[in-house]
Parts: C-alpha cells; structure tokens; sequence
C-alpha cells in the first residue's frame, strides 16, 4: 500500500478534481467513505450537497483563523492519494474507511478521540484507492502537529498490510531522497520530458561530484553542465547552501524552478557534500589525467577491496556506509562517461542503496572515491580493445559488488536498499553481457582453436584446480575462454592449477551467473595487479595461439600438481 502526501491552497480545486472525471475519464463513481464527523455533504451520492458546501464545511477551521488572526494560511491542504498493489483484493468502502481514519490519525491529522482534530474527508473514484483531503487548521484553532507525518503513515501502511493481507511492501528509514510529485511528473508529460526536472537535476548533480575535488569545482563543474546554479550566502559572505535548475523549466509566473540541493536528495545537501569531499581527501585527490582504460582497471580493484570490506563481519557500519556511497559515486562516474542506458539506469536504482541511517566514515572509502573521480575525469573509453575489456572487467566487478550490497543490507534488514541494489544488479548484469560480447568471443574463438591436447591438459587443470566447480565449469559456454586464458598464462610462465586456485580463493563462487567467466575476468584482474609489465606488453600485441601443444611443455603428474617449479 502506497501513501504520498502533498500540500496546496485550494479545497475546492482539489475537490473538483476528485469529483470529476479525471484527466483520461478514470474516474467512477467518486463518493465519500469517511469523514471527520461521518455527516458532511457528498456530492457524489447526495443530489443536493455541492462541491462550493462540502469545501465550505472543511475551510470553516481556516476561515475562522484567518479572520481571528488577520494572517491567511498558505498551503493548508493537506492530501494523501492512498494507493493497493494491483494484486491485491478489492477493498470495501468499510474497509477504506477504517484505513482512512487508521492514517489520519497515524499522521496527527484526526488522532484518536480527539474531538477538536483536523476536518478531513476520504474520496473514492476507483477501486483501488482513495484520496484524503484534509485542512490543517483543527477545530480549536491550533496547527496540528505534522512533523514527520510522512513517515508515520508508511509505518502504519506497513501495519495494515500484515492486518488486511495486502502485498507487503519494504519498511523505510527516512533516509530516501524525495520523490517527484504528481505535478511535476505531469509537467515533465506535458513539456515532453523522459523524466521530471527534480530527477534531471539529481542525477547530473551526482555525475558532477563524483569528478569533483572540492564544493567550488562541484558548482563549476553544474554551470559547465548547463544547470542553473543559485547561491544562499550568509551576512559575512559565507557560502550557506545552493539551489539548482534546469534552463527553460519554469513556473507559471516565469520564474525559475529552483531545487535547493537538500531536496534533491539528503546527500546532496551542501554541508553533506562538504563532509564527502573532505571526508575522500586531500589523499584521494587525482594527481594526472589517466587513460579510460587505465582509469577503468584502477576502479575495478578499488571496487573489489570495497567487495571485501562490506564481506568482512569486522567492518563497523559506518566503514560500510562510506563503501555504500562511494559504491555510488563509482556507478555515477562510470554512467558519465558512457551513452550505455543500463549504467545509468543501475546507477539511478542503486542511488536508494547508497544511505543508511549511520554517519558514514568518508575517509575508509578514499581508494573507492578517488577511483571514481579518476574514472569520470579521464572521460569515455572505446568500445574496442582494452578500453572494451576494461570495461568489461570493471562490469563483472561492479555486479560481484552489488549483489554483496544487496546482501549487506538484508543482513542489516535494510529492505528497501536490498531491494534497490538487486534492481541495479539485473541493469549491471545486462551491461556487462554487452561490453563482454566481443572479449569473450575472441578468447572463445581462440580456445576453440586449441589442440586437443592443450584442452586435455586444462581440463585435467580445472579438475585438480577447482574439483568442487569442474564438471559446472567444463559444461558452460564460455569454457573454451577460460581456456585460451589459461594457455596464455601458462605460456608466461604460470602453472595454470595454481592461477585457478588463486582466482577461486579470491572470492566465494556461489553467486556467479556464469563461474568460468567469473573466473575469465579474476585472472586477468589478478595478473594485472601482480605483473603491470607483462600486461602493459599483453595489450601492445596481438594473442596468437601456440602451434606446440602446451602440455608438452608444462606437464602435470597424476596428482594433478605441476612439474614445473614455482616461481
């Protein structure tokens, strides 16, 4: 069950919205089902009560006030579209009813027995929700309390779920960023928008400071973007806090539509960008321009000592927290630099990830963040070559991460961000399958073309290497690609058991879609780290196969151990 809540002037506009047939005639049969005292006019079911009465009777309160006090009330409707999942049972007006007074009473509007509440209605047009209309004046004069009213009646939706049966949806903890609303979603219809300006603004903000390296190349960084950029200043010249827009989104006086950076989303106030970027230096700032393929490497091990930390049951929640963000700020740096629609969209789901009600201790997560800055700085990568298998090595990565994000926050019971991370992770895995397409089919093509002999020889490896993932290993599509990687290591010197064993220990197997890709990408992330030598002359020439067998070269005994001594 659903509940947003939004505030306006106008009753009676909103009662004639109510009422009439809606923008697409979806309305039927609107009528009310509760009200404050169970006697007000419905225009909907009685011919004589009007839409000007029943504004009438829910504005007494306000009216009263504002003669009394000579000040009239800005914004003193306050209305709750209050939505069922589509599989859910049809709700009976009782039903609705008893929801309706369970939520304004959760939210202070009408608490219970109080007889000198807020006056409020419930209208239903449809037969999966209602709407609750209410003016925020009660009936002694005195505003009623609506601090944190929001997260009250989710918290009372959730009870209602479990008492009526409905879908259950994942409880949150306040630290979402603020949703569009039904205005400025219909805004971005009407002006041909993909999305609403307040989502527009938040991911471009989020791309800008993840390059960034202090709050003034942050807000350079947004006017170079083409945002509009407002400054708040206190008297003695100190910067306060900032706004943004979009070009031509304006009001209906022509004015700006100004989004102070609190309210696009909690970490992209000023102070918490200040705490971030403090917080990821001086130690994490870029010290040159690297290339995308090197800036891309450089993420993917960042990215897995990130892995490691929020695996470890030693890492203090607010390490973890630092990790969540920086994980973020990686997936919107990478969604920067390329035109690939899955990374923006899985860096847009795992934004709800990113915050937990901890203070995160910026300073465990300087590797992460300084990656991320490197990684938007150095731009765009080619879709060919090594910029391509770097992408794909950070990808696999990136997926590898997610899932433990996923798993760290249900450990955490932090359903609504598990949730979130799993949404990025379907996105991550659609991306990595397409910047790994080509790599993949060269080393499959190349294994392919192994003597039978060398594929006898690595298949006896995998067995003595990997027993317990052997038999799944061999069976997969892209096993002839592990083994053209295992002939290339070996061909360097390395006993391939022993590159299995190390990329198997390197982490747990279990979530890997595909093992032998998995283990594709570990080997040559592994071999990067232990030989930047050998792999800076690996992408200066081209991969050639053998024409002498390698298990002639690099025998192994029965016990499946190498002759060939270590290194």
């Amino acid at each position: 069950m659903i509940a947003k809540i939004a505030r306006g002037s106008r009753v009676r506009g909103l009662l004639h919205y109510l009422y009439g047939p809606g923008r697409h005639d979806e309305h039927l049969d609107p009528h009310l089902v509760a009200s404050f005292d169970g006697l007000c006019p419905d225009p909907g079911r009685q011919q004589d009560a009007t839409l000007a009465h029943l504004a009438t009777v829910l504005d007494a309160p306000v009216k009263d006030r504002t003669a009394r006090t000579g000040k009239p009330l800005a914004r003193h409707v306050w209305h709750c579209p209050v939505r069922a999942a589509p599989e859910d049972r049809i709700l009976t007006d009782a039903d609705w009813e008893q929801i309706a007074r369970r939520l304004v009473a959760a939210a202070g509007i009408a608490p219970d027995g109080d007889d000198d509440a807020c006056r409020w209605i419930a209208v239903r047009h449809a037969d999966d929700h209602i709407h609750i209309v209410a003016t925020t004046v009660r009936q002694d004069g005195r505003r009623p309390t609506l601090h944190r009213d929001a997260l009250r009646i989710q918290a009372e939706c959730r009870r209602i779920e479990i008492e009526y049966g409905l879908r259950r949806l994942n409880p949150g903890d306040g630290t979402h960023a603020k949703r569009p609303t039904s205005a400025e979603q219909h805004k971005a219809r009407r002006t041909g928008r993909t999305t609403t300006a307040r989502e527009q603004l938040r991911t471009t903000a989020r791309q800008c400071l993840a390059a960034a390296d202090g709050d003034t190349d942050y807000l350079q960084r947004l006017r170079a973007a083409g945002v509009r950029v407002k400054l708040r200043h206190a008297p003695s010249g100190d910067l306060l806090g900032y706004s943004l827009a979009l070009p031509g989104d304006r009001n209906r006086h022509g004015q700006p539509v100004w989004y102070p950076g609190s309210t696009l989303a909690p970490d992209l106030s000023l102070p918490k960008v200040r705490h971030w970027l403090s917080g990821t230096g001086p130690e994490g700032r870029s010290t040159a321009p690297r290339r995308p393929s090197t800036a891309r490497h450089a993420a993917t091990r960042a990215a897995e000592a990130a892995l490691g930390q929020l695996s470890h049951r030693s890492t203090s929640d607010a390490d973890a927290a630092a990790a969540l963000t920086a994980t973020g700020t990686l997936l919107d740096a990478l969604a920067s630099t390329t035109n690939d629609t899955q990374i923006g969209d899985a860096a847009r789901a795992f934004e709800r990830a990113t915050r937990i009600p901890v203070a995160p201790r910026h300073a465990g997560a300087r590797d992460l963040a300084r990656a991320a800055r490197d990684l938007a700085r150095a731009g765009s990568a080619l879709g060919r070559g090594d910029d391509q298998e770097a992408t794909a090595m950070l990808l696999s990565t990136l997926v590898q991460l997610a899932l433990a994000v996923a798993a760290w926050h249900f450990t955490h019971h932090h359903l609504q961000q598990a949730a979130a991370a799993q949404a990025a992770t379907a996105h991550l895995r659609t991306a990595y399958a397409g910047a790994a397409r080509r790599p993949l089919a060269a080393w499959h093509a190349q294994g392919r073309a192994l003597s039978d002999a060398d594929l006898m020889h690595f298949t006896s490896a995998i067995r003595a290497g990997i027993p317990e993932r052997a038999e799944q290993i061999l069976a997969e599509a892209a096993w002839p690609a592990l083994a053209a990687v295992l002939r290339a290591r070996a061909a360097a010197g390395d006993d391939p058991i022993a590159v299995l064993r190390e990329a198997a220990a390197d982490r747990e197997l279990e979530s890997a879609d595909t093992v032998s890709e998995v283990l594709v990408w570990r080997i040559q992330r592994l071999t990067r780290q232990r030989r930047p030598d050998e792999a800076q002359h690996e992408r200066k020439r081209k991969r050639s196969s053998s024409s002498a067998p390698l298990s002639a070269t690099v025998p192994t005994d029965p016990s499946g151990r190498s002759r060939r001594p270590h290194r």
